[in-house]
C-alpha cells in the first residue's frame, strides 16, 4: 500500500527520515555497485514520488522549494538515489503542462499508486544534446511506432513507465509514455560511469514499439510560451549537487573529528583544533551554506513564477536556478576533493570509499556545462536578454 503525503511539512519529514536510512549503506552500494531496488521501493511506498501531483488529482502539490529540499536531503545521503527520480518528476511536470485531462487522470493515479517514471531522452553520437533521432511515426492501424536508441536513461531500469522523447514526421518533439515491459523495448544495464554508479543510466532500445495515441504528449508546445520546464528540471539537478556538497562536508567533518591527526607543527592534540584545518573547514562550510541559500532562493523564484507565469517571471526563475547551479557545481567538486585535504593520507584508503563524493560530483556536474549558464546570466544582467526556452535553463 502506497502512502499519500498530505503537505509540504510531511514531505520534508519523510525525506529526512528516509535520508537517514539511505546514508547507512551508501558507500557499500557504491563500492559493490549494488543497485538500489529495495531503497527505491521504500521511496515509492512512502509517497515521496507523488508529492507534485496536483491537489485536484489527489496529490499534495508541494512547492518547488520543498521538492528541491527533498532532493537535497536525499542527495546528501546517496546522490545516486536522488538522481534516479529526477526524470520522474520532470515527466510528471510534462503531463501537468501538456497532458489532456484523461491523461492526467490516468497517469497521476499511477503515480499516487507508487508507479515510477524513468526516462529515455538523451542520445549518443548525434551532433549535440538536442539532436534527437528517435522517431515516432503514425502506424497504419492507428497509434504510433517508436524506433531509436537512447543513452543515459537514468531510472529506466527501475521504472514502470518510460517516457520517451521522440520526433514526429514533422520534426516536432513529443513524449511517449511506454510501459517498461512493452514489446520491442529493451533496457540494457550498461552504465559504467566512474561516479553515480548505481543510477543504472544505461541504454534503452526501441524497435517498432507500439504506442497508443492517448499515451503521447506534444512536448514541443511547452516551449511556445513562458514555461518552467527547464527551470524545474535544473532546480532538481542543482539540489543534487548541493546535496553532494553537504554530504561530503558532513563526512569530512566526522573524519577529522574521529580519525585524522593534527600536523605536528600545529602544537595541537586533535586535528579538529589544528588552526589551518579550522580555517579550511570554515571556508568550505561558507560555500556549502551559500549553495544551500541559492538553491532555496531558486526554488522560491520557481514558485513565484508558477503563481504568476509571465515571460518576465519565467526568465527570473530560470536565471535564479542557473545561478544556483553555476555556483553549486564547482562547490560540489571542491568538497569531494577537500575530504582528503582535511583528512590526510589515511582518508585516501580505498576501503573507506571517500572518493565516491568527488566521483559523484564530477560525474553529475557534467550533465550540462555551468559556463553556458554564466553566459546567460551575464546577458540577462547586462542587457535584459531573457534566457532561451530550450529546457536546460
Amino acid at each position: 500500500m502506497t502512502h499519500v503525503i498530505a503537505d509540504d511539512a510531511e514531505a520534508l519529514t519523510a525525506a529526512r527520515d528516509l535520508a537517514g536510512e539511505l546514508a547507512a549503506e551508501a558507500a557499500i552500494r557504491d563500492a559493490e555497485r549494488r543497485l538500489p531496488g529495495p531503497e527505491l521501493d521504500r521511496l515509492s511506498a512512502g509517497g515521496l514520488l507523488a508529492i507534485t501531483v496536483p491537489r485536484e488529482y489527489g496529490g499534495a502539490d508541494v512547492s518547488a522549494r520543498t521538492v528541491a529540499e527533498v532532493f537535497r536531503l536525499l542527495a546528501a545521503a546517496d546522490p545516486n538515489i536522488a538522481q534516479i527520480p529526477q526524470s520522474h518528476f520532470v515527466y510528471i511536470n510534462v503531463l501537468r503542462r501538456q497532458g489532456t485531462p484523461d491523461q492526467r487522470t490516468f497517469f497521476f493515479a499511477e503515480v499516487l499508486d507508487g508507479r515510477r517514471f524513468g526516462n529515455a531522452q538523451s542520445e549518443a553520437g548525434t551532433r549535440h544534446v538536442q539532436d534527437y533521432r528517435t522517431s515516432l511515426v503514425a502506424a497504419p492501424g492507428g497509434g504510433f511506432l517508436l524506433n531509436g536508441v537512447k543513452h543515459y536513461s537514468t531510472g529506466a531500469l527501475f521504472a514502470d513507465w518510460i517516457p520517451v522523447l521522440a520526433r514526429r514526421e514533422d520534426e516536432t518533439l513529443h513524449v511517449a509514455y511506454v510501459p517498461r515491459d512493452a514489446p520491442g523495448l529493451t533496457v540494457v544495464d550498461d552504465w559504467n560511469g566512474m561516479g553515480q554508479r548505481t543510477t543504472a543510466s544505461g541504454t534503452v532500445r526501441l524497435e517498432d514499439v507500439a504506442v497508443p495515441a492517448d499515451r503521447v504528449v506534444p512536448h514541443h508546445l511547452t516551449f511556445q510560451g513562458p514555461q518552467l520546464h527547464g527551470a524545474f528540471a535544473q532546480l532538481l539537478h542543482a539540489a543534487i549537487d548541493v546535496g553532494i556538497a553537504g554530504g561530503a562536508l558532513e563526512e569530512a567533518v566526522a573524519f577529522v573529528r574521529t580519525k585524522a591527526r593534527p600536523w605536528f607543527e600545529s602544537g595541537q592534540e586533535r586535528a579538529a583544533d589544528d588552526p589551518l584545518v579550522l580555517q579550511r573547514a570554515g571556508e568550505l562550510a561558507v560555500k556549502v551554506r551559500a549553495a544551500e541559500a541559492l538553491l532555496d532562493a531558486a526554488g522560491a523564484a520557481v514558485d513565484a513564477a508558477r503563481a504568476d507565469l509571465t515571460d518576465e517571471s519565467a526568465a527570473a526563475a530560470s536565471i535564479a536556478v542557473a545561478t544556483a547551479k553555476a555556483f553549486a557545481d564547482p562547490v560540489a567538486v571542491e568538497l569531494g576533493n577537500a575530504i582528503f585535504e582535511l583528512g590526510g593520507t589515511r582518508s585516501s584508503l580505498d576501503g573507506l570509499n571517500l572518493h565516491r563524493h568527488w566521483r559523484n560530483a564530477r560525474t553529475h556536474t557534467l550533465h550540462d556545462p555551468a559556463r553556458w549558464k554564466i553566459q546567460h546570466i551575464g546577458r540577462y544582467v547586462l542587457n535584459g536578454q531573457p534566457p532561451p526556452r530550450h529546457g536546460l535553463l
